[in-house]
């Protein structure tokens, strides 16, 4: 028995709540680490921190994409990138509002929170704040911020939530 049209919309409107408060939250904490991160910490000016023996906090303006692929320094080209990840985050808000279930509500809610903190950094600055330096067994991995690890968890949840999700039974089959 399938939902009725009100109770549909009423799910709907949790689901879309849902995504929209979490994104909320990735985003009040990024902005937040980045804020502690430049402001408090200064690293710009100190370069890098130990932390522990696997984590540096180390500075780096990230001018590109996702490990810093597209980077540029001309004067257009942190506009370009933001307009982009802004019409990215208008088709996340439109896929949010019609989501199905809660794990691509979650999903879309990281991945929207992380998107929209990383743009407010290519409008601010002209760049992303990265500042998190994992490494072990002289190995580090691309440098990265919250948005980043957000954004990163959301399209994993929503990967794996499409892949284990069962199939739906299409009707006249048997």
């Amino acid at each position: 028995m399938s939902p009725t049209p009100r109770a549909e919309r009423a799910g709907r409107g949790r689901r879309l709540r849902l995504g929209l408060g979490l994104a909320a939250a990735v985003l009040a904490l990024d902005q937040a680490t980045k804020w502690w991160i430049l402001k408090i910490v200064r690293l710009p000016e100190v370069g890098s921190v130990y932390v522990l023996p696997f984590l540096n906090l180390t500075m780096v303006w990230n001018r590109g994409v996702t490990f810093g692929l597209l980077a540029g320094d001309a004067w257009w080209h942190a506009s370009a990138l933001a307009a982009v990840a802004i019409a990215v985050a208008g088709v996340l808000i439109a896929w949010l509002a019609r989501a199905e279930d809660l794990w691509t509500a979650t999903g879309l809610g990281l991945v929207l929170g992380g998107a929209i903190g990383n743009v407010i950094d290519r409008l601010r600055f002209g760049a992303v704040v990265d500042f998190i330096d994992l490494h072990a067994f002289g190995w580090h991995w691309y440098v990265f911020n919250v948005a980043d690890s957000a954004i990163v968890c959301g399209v994993g949840l929503l990967l794996a939530h499409a892949l284990m999700r069962p199939k739906p039974e299409r009707k006249g089959e048997e």
